[in-house]
């Protein structure tokens, strides 16, 4: 009988899970574990890679178990993980030389603005489709092997070598066999260029990062090598990786140009598929590889947003207005309107269309009537503002408004934003059946290479909607609270400004 099960590794911003899928792509087992954020000094985030490590065979040994599934049945397994975190190990033992730098670390911004000061970003733009920031994994590399002692001199004698988290994991699955990533990883770094589809020398020197220490780059459906057998209890090809966003959005069926999805986890990500075109963005929008199936590549628009469910994080864990983050559903409802209360979460700087590092969190609007309800809502609210934001530039920069906008991620299961996102946008809003949709794309490319899926159409027939979310605010409504997000807004990216930050 054919092997029809998948096991996915998703390795995230703040947890790790593992996930078995059967051949219908449903959810036969899951497991889940949260790790330790490290943060050493303001605007630096780090993970031990070790402690990913730990978990990554913690939790796919508890899915496997949990579905009744033995590895020597899987199919394959896939891959999905948090985008741009920088890890730098040692070849010969596989240890890395220090934490990982988290894809939220601001601690290259003064490099980029210095590589903007000289000029660097038209280059970089036009063979990269990325802003200069230090959201990226570029100067990350850098900073490592100028700090860590030795390691730029090993990392020149081909001693290291740098991956995105699904490389460094890759890497110890194989037992060190395969150094690899993906397409999509590698267009994260500005190091690729994604137009020739192969690592830039000039961006290595540029960036000062050797191309020794860099990984192969493959299709997202590959087989790229096979999981040592004592690890799962038999060796088990990894046939599929994607960053978490082009997961999704391969998760989503978004396979047409047009089509779009937004992913509502510790931060937002909307793609917009654009085909076969690199849509070049003139609102600091990203352009990116969606995704690479044998050798086509089918590229899409991107904005990043750093915080959305941090946000609400921020008001369990820092503030104690709640103690669950379903509890801003409730909240939400409790008050009319949002008194003028606006919350522009910018935590970690603002990302698009603003890609401003030194902007700060910020509240308006506050007044002594003012309560946990409307704190709770405004951070609700700022992810739809950022989202409508999204959509006006993507439609701009002629990517066109998508029919519907397709959600997932954890914020997405929250009835009162869907609603108010619609609103917003004044779009229809899918919500899928399963939300796992950021699994499930790894899932299907590691399908699509051992052959448990066909292709594309027969992918495309296993999503399913849970509900559809249509608009019911009107123009009136809508305009004056656009407006006062905007005024936010501006206020807060000059409020840095005016500080001589």
């Amino acid at each position: 009988m054919a092997k029809t099960h998948i096991l996915v590794i998703d390795q995230g911003t703040t947890s790790t899970r593992s996930i078995v899928f059967d051949g219908e792509a449903r959810r036969v087992g899951i497991a889940q574990a949260e790790f330790r954020q490290h943060y050493p000094a303001p605007g630096w985030v780090e993970h031990d890679p070790d402690d990913i490590w730990r978990d990554v065979l913690a939790t796919a040994r508890a899915a496997l178990a949990d579905s009744g599934v033995a590895a020597h049945d899987l199919a394959a397994i896939g891959i999905t993980n948090q985008r741009e975190t920088a890890v730098v190990w040692d070849r010969a033992t596989g240890v890395p030389i220090h934490r990982a730098i988290v894809w939220q670390d601001r601690r290259g911004a003064g490099e980029c603005e210095r590589l903007r000061a000289d000029g660097a970003e038209p280059l970089i733009r036009a063979r990269t489709g990325l802003l200069i920031d230090p959201y990226f994994s570029a100067t990350k590399i850098a900073w490592l092997l100028d700090h860590v002692a030795g390691a730029r001199a090993r990392a020149e004698r081909g001693e290291l070598a740098f991956g995105t988290i699904d490389s460094f994991l890759l890497w110890r699955l194989t037992g060190g066999a395969v150094h690899a990533t993906d397409i999509t990883n590698a267009a994260r770094t500005m190091l690729f260029d994604i137009h020739r589809q192969q690592w830039d020398d000039d961006l290595c020197r540029l960036l000062r990062v050797p191309a020794a220490i860099l990984p192969q780059v493959h299709d997202n459906a590959h087989v790229y090598g096979t999981t040592l057998p004592d690890l799962l209890g038999a060796a088990v090809p990894v046939a599929g990786i994607a960053g978490d966003q082009q997961a999704a959005l391969f998760g989503q069926a978004c396979f047409a140009p047009g089509m779009a999805k937004s992913t509502y986890g510790t931060g937002c990500f909307m793609l917009l598929n654009t085909g076969a075109t690199a849509v070049a963005s003139h609102h600091r929008l990203l352009t990116t590889p969606a995704y690479r199936l044998g050798g086509e590549t089918v590229y899409a628009l991107e904005g990043s947003i750093f915080v959305a469910g941090a946000a609400v994080k921020w008001l369990r864990d820092g503030l104690g207005v709640i103690t669950h983050a379903s509890q801003t559903d409730d909240l939400a409802t409790r008050v009319p309107d949002n008194h003028g209360v606006y919350m522009v979460p910018a935590f970690a700087g603002l990302g698009a269309p603003h890609w401003d590092p030194h902007a700060r969190g910020a509240i308006y609007g506050l007044t002594l009537g003012a309560g946990a309800a409307h704190l709770a809502r405004a951070a609700l609210e700022a992810v739809a503002f950022q989202t409508m934001d999204l959509i006006g530039a993507m439609a701009a920069d002629g990517g066109g408004r998508p029919a519907t906008l397709r959600v997932d991620g954890g914020m997405a299961a929250n009835d009162w934003l869907c609603a108010f996102l619609a609103d917003m946008i004044d779009t229809p809003v899918e919500r899928p059946l399963d939300l796992e949709t950021t699994a499930r794309g790894a899932a299907f490319h590691a399908g699509l290479a051992t052959g448990v899926w066909s292709g594309l159409d027969q992918l495309s027939r296993l999503w399913s909607r849970e509900r559809r979310f249509t608009p019911a605010m009107n123009a009136a409504t809508r305009a004056p609270l656009a407006a006062g997000w905007h005024d936010a807004v501006r206020r807060t990216l000059s409020a840095h400004v005016v500080s001589g930050t």
